[in-house]
Protein backbone atom coordinates (compact mmCIF):
# COMPACT_ATOMS: atom_id res chain seq x y z
CA UNK A 1 0.00 0.00 0.00
CA UNK A 2 0.83 3.56 -0.39
CA UNK A 3 1.58 5.95 2.52
CA UNK A 4 -0.49 8.96 2.40
CA UNK A 5 2.16 11.58 1.88
CA UNK A 6 4.10 9.77 -0.60
CA UNK A 7 4.60 12.59 -3.64
CA UNK A 8 3.96 10.93 -7.16
CA UNK A 9 2.94 12.19 -10.76
CA UNK A 10 0.42 10.61 -12.35
CA UNK A 11 2.24 9.23 -16.02
CA UNK A 12 -1.03 7.39 -17.54
CA UNK A 13 -4.67 6.63 -15.94
CA UNK A 14 -5.62 3.55 -17.84
CA UNK A 15 -8.95 2.26 -19.01
CA UNK A 16 -11.16 -0.18 -16.66
CA UNK A 17 -12.87 -2.46 -18.77
CA UNK A 18 -16.80 -1.67 -19.38
CA UNK A 19 -17.15 -5.28 -16.99
CA UNK A 20 -15.00 -4.05 -14.08
CA UNK A 21 -16.21 -4.85 -10.67
CA UNK A 22 -17.19 -1.53 -9.30
CA UNK A 23 -14.70 -1.94 -6.76
CA UNK A 24 -11.57 -1.08 -8.35
CA UNK A 25 -12.20 2.66 -9.05
CA UNK A 26 -8.71 3.92 -10.51
CA UNK A 27 -6.33 2.35 -12.39
CA UNK A 28 -2.77 4.35 -13.31
CA UNK A 29 0.67 4.41 -14.26
CA UNK A 30 2.89 6.77 -11.66
CA UNK A 31 6.11 8.25 -11.14
CA UNK A 32 7.14 8.70 -7.58
CA UNK A 33 8.66 12.56 -7.01
CA UNK A 34 10.18 13.68 -4.02
CA UNK A 35 14.27 14.38 -2.66
CA UNK A 36 14.69 10.93 -1.03
CA UNK A 37 13.27 9.09 -3.84
CA UNK A 38 15.22 11.38 -6.16
CA UNK A 39 18.61 10.32 -4.47
CA UNK A 40 17.83 6.51 -5.46
CA UNK A 41 16.84 5.02 -8.48
CA UNK A 42 13.26 4.17 -8.10
CA UNK A 43 12.96 7.77 -9.84
CA UNK A 44 13.59 6.21 -12.75
CA UNK A 45 11.22 3.84 -12.62
CA UNK A 46 6.85 3.27 -13.37
CA UNK A 47 4.75 2.13 -11.03
CA UNK A 48 1.36 1.25 -11.44
CA UNK A 49 -1.37 2.40 -8.85
CA UNK A 50 -4.49 0.67 -8.14
CA UNK A 51 -7.29 2.57 -6.16
CA UNK A 52 -10.02 0.08 -4.47
CA UNK A 53 -13.24 0.51 -2.27
CA UNK A 54 -12.88 -1.98 0.09
CA UNK A 55 -16.94 -2.80 1.51
CA UNK A 56 -16.33 -4.05 4.23
CA UNK A 57 -14.41 -1.18 5.68
CA UNK A 58 -16.19 1.82 3.91
CA UNK A 59 -12.79 2.98 2.58
CA UNK A 60 -10.13 3.21 -0.18
CA UNK A 61 -7.03 1.76 -0.39
CA UNK A 62 -4.02 2.92 -2.68
CA UNK A 63 -2.15 -0.54 -3.46
CA UNK A 64 1.39 0.09 -5.80
CA UNK A 65 3.05 -2.52 -7.32
CA UNK A 66 6.30 -2.45 -10.08
CA UNK A 67 3.87 -4.71 -12.03
CA UNK A 68 2.47 -3.40 -14.96
CA UNK A 69 1.74 -6.25 -17.23
CA UNK A 70 -1.26 -7.77 -15.12
CA UNK A 71 -5.06 -6.15 -14.69
CA UNK A 72 -6.34 -4.38 -11.82
CA UNK A 73 -8.58 -7.22 -10.80
CA UNK A 74 -5.90 -9.53 -10.42
CA UNK A 75 -3.81 -6.92 -8.27
CA UNK A 76 -6.82 -6.32 -6.03
CA UNK A 77 -7.49 -10.01 -5.74
CA UNK A 78 -3.68 -10.99 -4.61
CA UNK A 79 -3.61 -8.09 -2.09
CA UNK A 80 -7.07 -9.36 -0.63
CA UNK A 81 -5.01 -13.16 -0.68
CA UNK A 82 -1.59 -11.96 0.72
CA UNK A 83 -2.60 -12.56 4.42
CA UNK A 84 -3.82 -15.92 3.55
CA UNK A 85 -0.12 -16.22 1.54
CA UNK A 86 1.48 -15.00 5.16
CA UNK A 87 -0.44 -17.63 7.31
CA UNK A 88 0.73 -20.26 5.15
CA UNK A 89 4.79 -19.09 5.22
CA UNK A 90 4.20 -18.64 9.01
CA UNK A 91 3.54 -22.07 9.59
CA UNK A 92 6.47 -23.28 7.09
CA UNK A 93 8.66 -20.84 9.48
CA UNK A 94 7.27 -22.34 12.17
CA UNK A 95 6.84 -25.77 11.35
CA UNK A 96 9.84 -26.66 9.34
CA UNK A 97 11.71 -24.68 11.35
CA UNK A 98 14.65 -23.01 8.55
CA UNK A 99 16.86 -21.62 10.96
CA UNK A 100 19.93 -21.47 9.10
CA UNK A 101 20.75 -22.37 5.41
CA UNK A 102 23.27 -25.03 4.71
CA UNK A 103 24.43 -24.07 1.64
CA UNK A 104 25.54 -20.27 0.61
CA UNK A 105 25.12 -19.79 -3.20
CA UNK A 106 21.74 -19.11 -4.47
CA UNK A 107 20.92 -22.93 -5.47
CA UNK A 108 21.70 -24.41 -2.46
CA UNK A 109 19.23 -21.90 -0.93
CA UNK A 110 16.65 -22.53 -3.41
CA UNK A 111 16.85 -26.37 -2.95
CA UNK A 112 16.49 -26.07 0.86
CA UNK A 113 13.53 -24.01 0.52
CA UNK A 114 11.65 -26.20 -2.23
CA UNK A 115 12.59 -29.03 -0.04
CA UNK A 116 10.89 -27.81 3.22
CA UNK A 117 7.86 -26.58 0.85
CA UNK A 118 7.39 -30.23 -0.03
CA UNK A 119 7.76 -31.81 2.98
CA UNK A 120 5.25 -29.61 4.30
CA UNK A 121 2.73 -30.36 1.56
CA UNK A 122 3.40 -34.15 2.07
CA UNK A 123 3.06 -33.76 5.82
CA UNK A 124 -0.08 -31.74 5.05
CA UNK A 125 -1.47 -34.44 2.68
CA UNK A 126 -0.99 -36.75 5.06
CA UNK A 127 -2.60 -35.27 7.74
CA UNK A 128 -5.69 -34.83 5.86
CA UNK A 129 -5.97 -37.94 4.36
CA UNK A 130 -5.01 -40.34 7.09
CA UNK A 131 -5.54 -38.55 10.28
CA UNK A 132 -8.82 -40.27 11.67
CA UNK A 133 -9.49 -36.65 13.74
CA UNK A 134 -8.05 -33.53 13.71
CA UNK A 135 -4.97 -32.53 15.63
CA UNK A 136 -3.14 -29.69 16.01
CA UNK A 137 -0.16 -29.31 12.57
CA UNK A 138 2.63 -28.73 14.97
CA UNK A 139 2.21 -31.70 16.93
CA UNK A 140 1.94 -33.69 14.04
CA UNK A 141 5.38 -32.66 12.94
CA UNK A 142 6.90 -33.34 15.83
CA UNK A 143 5.39 -36.67 16.42
CA UNK A 144 6.74 -37.62 12.68
CA UNK A 145 10.35 -36.73 13.79
CA UNK A 146 10.16 -38.82 16.68
CA UNK A 147 8.67 -41.56 14.86
CA UNK A 148 11.41 -41.15 12.03
CA UNK A 149 14.02 -42.69 14.47
CA UNK A 150 11.28 -45.97 14.81
CA UNK A 151 9.82 -48.86 12.50
CA UNK A 152 6.30 -47.01 12.93
CA UNK A 153 3.67 -46.97 9.79
CA UNK A 154 1.97 -43.46 9.39
CA UNK A 155 -2.12 -44.55 10.46
CA UNK A 156 0.19 -45.37 13.99
CA UNK A 157 2.10 -41.71 13.82
CA UNK A 158 -0.79 -40.17 12.67
CA UNK A 159 -3.94 -41.65 14.81
CA UNK A 160 -1.81 -41.36 18.49
CA UNK A 161 -0.79 -37.46 18.03
CA UNK A 162 -1.80 -36.63 21.47
CA UNK A 163 0.35 -39.56 23.11
CA UNK A 164 3.88 -38.56 24.72
CA UNK A 165 7.02 -39.77 23.28
CA UNK A 166 7.29 -41.88 26.05
CA UNK A 167 4.78 -44.26 25.17
CA UNK A 168 5.33 -43.77 21.19
CA UNK A 169 9.64 -45.42 22.83
CA UNK A 170 7.75 -48.46 24.91
CA UNK A 171 5.24 -49.57 21.65
CA UNK A 172 8.27 -49.87 19.73
CA UNK A 173 8.95 -53.04 20.81
CA UNK A 174 5.26 -54.13 19.68
CA UNK A 175 6.80 -52.84 15.93
CA UNK A 176 10.29 -53.72 15.48
CA UNK A 177 9.45 -56.82 13.97
CA UNK A 178 7.71 -55.49 11.12
CA UNK A 179 8.87 -53.48 7.97
CA UNK A 180 7.51 -50.11 7.73
CA UNK A 181 4.92 -49.47 4.98
CA UNK A 182 5.02 -46.07 3.81
CA UNK A 183 1.44 -45.62 2.48
CA UNK A 184 -0.48 -47.39 5.41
Amino acid sequence: RIKTNTVFDTVEELELPEDSDQDILKDEIIILLGDKVLETSMAQHYLRLVHVYKQDENKVIEIITNNLDWSARTIADLYKKRWDIELFFKAIKQNLQIRTFLGTSENAVKSQIYIALITYLLLQLIVRTIAKKAHAFSKFVEKNRICLCFYLTLDYACNTVGEGAKRIRGQTKLHSGTKPDLFL
